[in-house]
């Protein structure tokens, strides 16, 4: 049998076992269970009928939260001269060149999102082995290589996150903190459910959405209801 911490089952308390939960009242149950001593992330699990061994059904890309994912991010922008002081104008935490590229050559990762201009990306290459593995690396499907600094950068402070699908066909994404209204919450879940049936590959056949879970850092998962996902967004009513 699987150890459960007693604040983990305190926190499971209330919530039945195999039933699934209107997204709202999903979201308030863990809100409300949340324990940890700290301002949990909210987070949101989907499991979609996609077989990602496929190429042509391995989806990925970035969705804007129009509530904020409500955690600080650290930005990195690898980019020299004018679009250098851009960055640095929008607020970028880290801006830099070959310079930079050294630092991280030297173990340096202190930083949740890099963004790079074309130009400086055969030094950036470089990187590919330190900042692959931990999902840092500048692609330009995400819009994280573009000469636009100014608005990449103000889209990942503002909210903008990025989401792939996993190995067991599962999309983590976090959508806020516990402390979060229930209606940021919900509109966050609601761009989450949009970009994703705006993804959904055209050779997936069958149910597309097969099971989506809530929970909060240190909390239980809660079932949702996928029937209800229509009243979000209508596209979601045949998936």
């Amino acid at each position: 049998m699987k150890w459960r911490s007693r604040r983990y089952k305190e926190s499971a308390d209330g919530i039945e076992p195999g039933k699934l939960y209107h997204p709202f009242d999903a979201a308030k149950l863990v809100s409300e269970r949340a324990s940890g001593k700290f301002d949990e992330t909210f987070e949101v699990a989907i499991r979609l009928g996609v077989d990602p061994r496929r190429a042509d059904q391995m989806i990925r890309g970035t969705i804007m939260l129009p509530g904020g994912t409500g955690k600080e991010v650290r930005v990195a922008v690898f980019a020299i001269g004018d679009k250098a002081v851009e960055a640095e104008k929008a607020g970028a935490d880290f801006v830099g060149g070959e310079d930079m590229v050294a630092k991280v050559q030297g173990g340096w990762t202190d930083f949740d999102v890099a963004i790079a201009t074309p130009d400086v990306m055969s030094l950036v290459g470089r990187l590919g082995k330190i900042l692959g593995p931990r999902g840092l690396m500048p692609n330009p499907k995400s819009g994280t290589v573009t000469f636009d600094i100014e608005k990449a950068v103000s889209d990942v402070k503002g909210g903008k996150v990025e989401y792939r699908v996993d190995k067991q066909a599962n999309v983590h994404l976090v959508v806020g903190k516990v402390s979060f209204s229930l209606d940021s919450i919900m509109d966050n879940y609601a761009a989450v459910l949009e970009e994703l049936i705006r993804a959904r590959p055209a050779a997936v056949k069958g149910r597309y959405i097969k099971s989506i879970t809530f929970s909060s850092t240190m909390g239980p998962g809660v079932s949702v209801d996928t029937t209800v996902t229509r009243g979000f967004i209508p596209e979601a009513a045949a998936c």
